[in-house]
């Protein structure tokens, strides 16, 4: 499982999160621009923050991401099972793959296949 922040105040809840949970945050430069700050929680759930990429006035919003073994079949199958895929089967950088979809309920989810380790 991975959560992630998508704020319209980056700083703002960078430094909410890290006093109220003592998270350690660790900015990183993405290859396609930009920043993105992952977080270390130690042991559990982990994560990141991100500028708010959607349309003016949406407001900041958590998304979760549930691990998948193999993200192009899992994305396959989500749209299959009713599902609308958002955004389909990408690379991120050097950490793995994801996609988003909307549930046929209308919720919002992440699927997350991590890199292999060699």
């Amino acid at each position: 499982m991975h959560v992630e922040l998508h704020s319209n105040d980056l700083k703002k809840a960078r430094d909410f999160y890290s006093k109220l949970f003592g998270w350690k945050l660790e900015d990183v430069t993405m290859p396609q621009g930009g920043s993105y700050t992952m977080i270390s929680v130690g042991e559990g759930t982990g994560g990141g923050m991100m500028v708010n990429q959607a349309p003016p006035g949406t407001p900041s919003n958590w998304l979760a991401y549930v691990g998948v073994d193999d993200i192009d079949a899992s994305t396959k199958k989500a749209r299959e099972l009713g599902a609308t895929v958002i955004v389909d089967s990408i690379k991120v950088a050097d950490f793995g793959s994801m996609s988003i979809i909307t549930d046929p309920a209308g919720a919002v989810l992440g699927l997350w296949q991590p890199k292999a380790k060699r």
